[in-house]
């Protein structure tokens, strides 16, 4: 599915919560509205108009430099006016509701919300509660559909495809919404998937995603095409999980000795904030196998194909 002029892309619903319930021709319709949006951002005149007019509010409950500038920029580059509503110091931390929030803000008639907290299924309930379209910048350990997505991009740009890929992931599986995301899409789109880390940071029904487990890095790397580090998320964690950093890099962070049980041709990802030395050495990633900062690139490309496509259901479209 591959969106043109004359018949624009649009998703068959209002927001964008998940990647779970999304098909595998809206994935597709998606990633190829983002390409034209890649060669857009590497041109000098970057502007669209497609919403002019409209107003879309950043909530972001977590702190996220990434995800909020690349939501902002997005936003900016279609042409819509965007507020960052900044959760410290608002009505919030005064002990409004959540609920109240959204009142509040539907009050304001936005066009797009685009909401990340620390609780999952946090943005569904702020969802039900607001006229507009919401995005789902990351809820709890549920779901970053935006993330799955641009890391979807990266690799079909990459490796020409998704289907029938190796896919690893490698980590805090546990509290990891990235890991969540990129499973339910690597598994629509056909490829294999494997998630790699400590039994303490596997999810315990973590077989029933389809995934093969593994618990040592070496034998999960085996051939794989991709390679995906996650950041050990302390802050999510209560109680000790990992015996010390320096253990947990020794067995499970990435080194050049590791990846090379990975196919040679193997590419490695990380979806930021990098810890280097505890995930993952700086030399694998800074190194020719890197696609992190490519990444960041296709996280702009991605959310303004997101941010477009859910324009054209909203009303006056």
């Amino acid at each position: 599915m591959t969106s043109n002029p004359t018949a624009p892309f649009s998703l068959s619903r209002r927001h964008l919560l998940g990647i779970e319930g999304l098909s595998a021709e809206e994935i597709t319709g998606l990633l190829d509205l983002a390409e034209e949006f890649v060669t857009l951002n590497r041109q000098v005149e970057k502007k669209r108009a497609t919403l002019r007019g409209r107003t879309q509010i950043n909530l972001f409950f977590e702190a996220s430099t990434r995800t909020q500038s690349s939501f902002e920029l997005a936003g900016k580059r279609l042409g819509a006016d965007v507020m960052n509503m900044s959760i410290s110091t608002s009505s919030v931390k005064k002990g409004e509701t959540l609920i109240d929030t959204a009142a509040t803000l539907n009050a304001m008639h936005p066009d797009m919300i685009i909401v990340r907290h620390s609780a999952s299924g946090a943005v569904e309930l702020l969802a039900r509660k607001v006229d507009c379209a919401v995005v789902n910048a990351g809820d709890g350990a549920h779901e970053h559909p935006t993330q799955a997505l641009l890391d979807a991009l990266t690799i079909r740009r990459n490796k020409g495809r998704i289907e029938g890929l190796t896919v690893a992931i490698c980590g805090d599986i546990l509290h990891s919404r990235v890991a969540r995301s990129n499973i339910l899409l690597l598994h629509t789109m056909g490829a294999r998937v494997r998630v790699i880390g400590p039994s303490t940071l596997l999810p315990r029904d973590i077989e029933r995603f389809g995934v093969e487990v593994y618990r040592d890095m070496r034998e999960g790397l085996a051939n794989a095409d991709i390679v995906m580090m996650l950041r050990l998320q302390r802050e999510r964690m209560s109680g000790s999980f990992v015996p010390s950093v320096k253990e947990y890099f020794h067995y499970w962070g990435l080194d050049a000795a590791k990846l090379r049980h990975a196919r040679p041709d193997a590419l490695v990802m990380h979806p930021g904030p990098m810890n280097r030395g505890v995930e993952i050495d700086s030399a694998v990633a800074d190194g020719p196998q890197s696609l992190i900062r490519e990444q960041v690139e296709m996280g702009v490309a991605v959310r303004m194909a997101v941010l477009d496509a859910l324009s054209r259901n909203l009303p006056n479209a």
